[in-house]
This record gives C-alpha cells, sequence and structure tokens, in this order.
C-alpha cells in the first residue's frame, strides 16, 4: 500500500512514558469485557463505570517514528474520506483522535491493558492502539501486512462514525432489555457494519488519492479479516463453536462485509441492521 498526503495531527503519543501501564480495576464488569475482548471492541458499555486518572506524559502531533507516522498517515486519509460523506449527508464530521500507547492505558472507558487489542471509547471519542497487537496479528494469526494494519484502524474510526451517527446506540439501548442471545446478535451486526465502513475507507480513499493498493493488499485486509472470526478463535481457543456468543461475527461474514464496502464504497450499502443477507 502507498499513502500519500500528510499525517494527521490529532494524534496522541504516550509509547515513551513510563506511566503508561495501566492496572486493570473497575470491577467484574471490565475484567470480563477484557477477557472477551479481541480487536475491534466497541467499549460503550463502559463509560461513565471508570474514573479517568491521566498521569501519563503524551506528546500530541505527528509522530516521529516511521509505524507512528503510517497511523497518522491512515488517519487522516479516513478523516478525508468521512468528511466527504458526511458532508453528503449534510453533517458534519468530528475528527477522532487516535493514541498510540504501551502496555496499558487510562481512557474515558476505563483502563485497558494492550491485551484488550485496538478499541474505541466513545467517551472520549478515540482509537487507541499499542502497535505490538500488529506483531500479535502477524505472527500468530498470519495477518502480515501495512494493508491490514490500515484495516484495523479503519475499522476502529468505523466505530466513531457509528457513534457520531447514532448507531451504536442501537446496542447500548437494548443492554439489559434483551436476552444475551439477541444481545450478541446485535454486537455483530455493528462489528459487521464497522468492517464494511472500513472497506468503504479504501474504496474511496482511492478515489480520492490517499492510497493507492498494491497487487496482494486487497488480501492482506482479508486474511485479517478471516483470522479474527467469532467461530475461528473459538475453534483454536477451545475446539468448538457457539453461535450465540459470537459478538463479532464468523470469519465469512466478516470478510464478506469488508469486501462489500470495498467494491461498492456506497455507505447505504451497508445496513447490516436490516440487511437480509445477515
Amino acid at each position: 500500500m502507498q499513502i500519500f498526503g500528510k499525517g494527521s495531527e490529532n494524534v496522541e503519543d504516550s509509547r515513551g512514558s513510563k506511566g503508561g501501564k495501566a492496572v486493570l480495576g473497575g470491577g467484574v464488569g471490565l475484567i470480563i469485557v477484557v477477557l472477551g475482548l479481541f480487536f475491534g471492541k466497541d467499549l460503550t458499555g463502559l463509560v461513565g463505570q471508570m474514573p479517568t486518572n491521566e498521569d501519563t506524559e503524551v506528546n500530541r502531533g505527528i509522530p516521529t517514528d516511521s509505524a507512528g507516522i503510517q497511523m497518522s498517515k491512515i488517519l487522516n486519509s479516513t478523516d478525508e474520506v468521512w468528511e466527504e460523506e458526511f458532508q453528503s449527508m449534510s453533517k458534519e464530521y468530528e475528527k477522532p483522535t487516535l493514541r498510540l500507547f504501551r502496555e496499558g492505558v487510562q481512557t474515558a472507558c476505563g483502563s485497558a491493558s494492550a491485551d484488550v487489542g485496538p478499541f474505541y471509547c466513545p467517551g472520549d471519542r478515540k482509537v487507541y492502539i499499542d502497535l505490538s497487537f500488529y506483531d500479535e496479528l502477524a505472527n500468530r494469526f498470519g495477518a502480515a501486512g501495512d494493508f491490514a494494519q490500515a484495516y484495523v484502524l479503519a475499522h476502529e474510526v468505523g466505530h466513531h462514525v457509528q457513534n457520531l451517527l447514532g448507531i451504536s446506540d442501537k446496542l447500548q439501548q437494548a443492554r439489559g432489555k434483551v436476552s444475551e442471545t439477541e444481545h450478541n446478535r446485535l454486537s455483530v451486526k455493528l462489528e459487521l457494519q464497522a468492517d464494511f465502513y472500513a472497506g468503504l475507507w479504501a474504496h474511496n480513499a482511492q478515489k480520492v488519492g490517499t492510497i493507492k493498493l498494491d497487487e496482494g493488499d486487497l488480501q492482506e485486509a482479508l486474511t485479517a479479516a478471516n483470522a479474527i472470526g467469532d467461530d475461528k478463535l473459538q475453534k483454536q481457543a477451545t475446539g468448538e463453536v457457539t453461535p450465540d456468543s459470537f459478538t463479532h461475527g464468523t470469519s465469512q461474514q466478516r470478510m464478506y462485509w469488508f469486501k462489500k464496502g470495498f467494491e461498492t464504497g456506497d455507505i447505504k450499502q451497508g445496513d447490516t441492521f436490516n440487511s437480509s443477507e445477515l
């Protein structure tokens, strides 16, 4: 993948801080969420449960290392695409902030360790990534490559878009009012839509010229989507697959919705909540 243009300055970098390691706390609820978390969890349900106690040194602006610069450029590309999308809907797009951290971090949604993987916190409208996650994605799941990494960030920005459009509220409003199985089903729809939005970004970023894909890039993203399907992760972990417990979607579903966004670039095609394809 070739990426053009400047990097976004909406980046907070605490990777060099000695105070960045967070101790998980706040009761069983957070621990359960963290244990069940891998790639792309929307932490909407944790807002307000834990105070934010920020005591780390944070550098704001475009990072100076190559990995950080790459992330800031991808973020800037998502900003350009989503600003245009929101303008077409007569809405104003509020740019998210990307927080790079190491080992642990304090957020408006509570404390989190790097073990949770990348996530979006609607409480402060920030995307959080420990870049060591990409090593895990490559080495453990065989999903290496810069476009696979871009897919991860674009997926999290997709959760930000859902937050701005009020879509995330569907899951929040259902909390405690529907069965666990139904809540999981809604979570799957939310996650698959974020996959679709990641594909939509890639489609339109090529049109506006902020990225140019090389041969094999699309397969990188599809390999990543395949690697983190609920069915595949459950099979690897326990040897069994329990569909009612899915929260992100199967490998096939994740690849399908990313590819649909990538091929159409049309936000109207990404209503997973009312789709007959689910």
